[in-house]
């Protein structure tokens, strides 16, 4: 996204490069199961009025759902976050965004597809 776009609010993005928003777009046309579901609560302002965008360029990253007046980002992670290397990836990608004054919350697929209320519950404890 261009800076003189009307859009743009370089705080919202924390000066993702031009390519992330191409990214941020495929990602958005292919969600996961759990990420479906979870934006079906998310969205049109539905939780408690705040707005969540879905796979936002933040920075070098795509978050899963972002909140920009909340500064909160939700991740839902599938079983490839298990690995050691991927915990230690996650762990400096959260470092990064904390340091951007964002907090994060993650969830398992399994949890989001297997318990949506406690999910939703968690999100607005946050909240």
């Amino acid at each position: 996204m261009k800076k003189d776009h009307p859009y743009h609010d370089e705080s919202m993005y924390k000066g993702a490069p031009p390519d992330s928003f191409a990214k941020a777009k495929f990602l958005r046309d292919n969600m996961t199961d759990a990420e479906k579901l979870l934006w079906e609560k998310l969205k049109d302002n539905k939780l408690k009025g705040f707005k969540f965008r879905r796979e936002h360029p933040i920075h070098i990253y795509i978050v899963d759902f972002y909140c920009h007046k909340l500064k909160l980002i939700i991740e839902i992670d599938g079983g490839y976050h298990d690995s050691k290397e991927q915990k230690l990836l996650d762990a400096e990608r959260s470092e990064i965004l904390k340091f951007q004054e964002l907090e994060i919350i993650r969830f398992a697929n399994e949890e989001v597809l297997g318990n949506i209320e406690f999910v939703i519950r968690k999100i607005e404890e946050k909240i």
